[in-house]
């Protein structure tokens, strides 16, 4: 079994909403603050794969990706991961069920690399 996945990972803090409960007259205290980044602090999203024999290669996403960008660092990185762990061609690739990971000419490119996925 060998699974991937491709996380966004925001560099500072967390891309969500935060409350705070505070009693009276003490909104400002540096407790009930929560510091942050004026215009953001960006993200990154990394592709990483990993198995029961260790983790494969690590590449850095840059800019948005689509079906073909994820393609791209299949081809350059899954088999290789895969002989690394010394997996051999006889296993299973897990992923989820992000639309460009299920988008027929992905599955049709694991279909000619004879993956199972």
């Amino acid at each position: 079994m060998l699974w991937s996945d491709e996380p966004k990972i925001e560099l500072f803090g967390q891309n969500a909403k935060h409350y705070v409960w505070w009693k009276t007259n003490t909104a400002h205290h540096s407790e009930d603050t929560i510091p942050t980044v004026k215009y953001g602090g960006g993200s990154i999203m990394p592709w990483g794969c990993f198995s029961s024999a260790g983790t494969g290669k690590l590449v850095r996403i840059d800019g948005k990706m689509d079906g073909a960008k994820y393609r791209a660092i299949l081809e350059e990185n899954l088999l290789e991961s895969a002989k690394d762990l010394r997996l051999g061609r006889r296993f299973t690739f897990q992923q989820d069920n992000d639309p460009k990971d299920k988008a027929r000419a992905t599955m049709e490119w694991f279909k000619t690399k004879r993956i199972h996925v």
